[in-house]
């Protein structure tokens, strides 16, 4: 009876630490956004890396601890985005209307994300203090500071507390989404998760990002906006629409001098 040779097990490559817990993070999030955090396991997370569940455990401590790391990993790459693309908008109401539709933008495109965020993380005793709530916070912090300046031009009431405001527009946003987060987190579970992270949800639920964010910001602006300021607007914009009419009209002939 000839004896079948031992089975020998593939390791994966040494990474310099970096690099491996980039892999690491990006493993994470594909699972916990598929099965949420109760019901992923870490040994699933290292099964999908080809390595063993205590290498994760040699650079996260816990579970928990592995979610809120990967969440500041998304949170640093939405960073740099809006920054960038606030220095190139001017005018009070387009910085406030971009900060709306970039959220908007971030809860379509990612929004198992927003569901562990919103759910699973942000609701839960041991969020206050930790370094992604710092991270939120200087998040928000970006629509109080472009508020404020609007305030400080005279654009804006300047009686209106800046928290108040920033509550109602995350807070309204959140509410006006969830359906479709919800929805697309159904989705992904009938169909096997697959393209769980970034997938849109369809149907009613279906998010269309530039009238949401015109709407909400038109309910904001026009909200706080100082009194005769919304007049000026409108006689700014019909000064505007009469330029554009005599900078398109062109005469079929010109009179020649005698």
């Amino acid at each position: 009876m000839t004896r079948k040779p031992p089975k020998v097990r593939v390791h994966a490559p040494r990474l310099a630490r970096e690099q491996r817990v980039d892999e690491i993070l990006v493993a994470a999030r594909d699972v916990f956004c598929e099965k949420g955090y109760e019901g992923t396991a870490v040994a699933e997370i290292a099964e999908r890396l080809g390595i063993v569940e205590g290498t994760i455990y040699k650079y996260f401590a816990t579970k928990r601890e592995l979610l809120l790391k990967m969440l500041e990993y998304w949170y640093e790459q939405i960073f740099g985005d809006y920054t960038r693309d606030l220095e190139g908008v001017r005018g009070h109401r387009e910085r406030l209307r971009l900060l709306v539709w970039r959220h908007l933008r971030t809860v379509r495109d990612w929004p198992l994300l927003c569901r562990l965020m919103f759910r699973e993380v942000r609701t839960e005793s041991d969020y206050r203090g930790t370094a992604l709530h710092a991270m939120n916070r200087r998040y928000t912090q970006l629509l109080m500071d472009v508020i404020a300046e609007g305030q400080a031009a005279q654009v804006f009431r300047a009686d209106l507390p800046l928290p108040l405001l920033r509550d109602l527009v995350y807070g309204g946003i959140e509410h006006c989404t969830w359906n479709y987060i919800v929805e697309t987190a159904a989705a992904g579970n009938r169909s096997g998760a697959e393209n769980a992270v970034g997938g849109r949800g369809k149907g009613r639920s279906a998010l269309d990002v530039d009238v949401l964010a015109d709407q909400i910001t038109a309910i904001v602006c026009d909200g706080i906006e100082r009194p005769g300021r919304a007049a000026q607007r409108s006689d700014a914009e019909q000064l505007r629409r009469i330029a554009a009419r005599l900078d398109a009209w062109q005469p079929t002939h010109t009179r020649e001098a005698p």
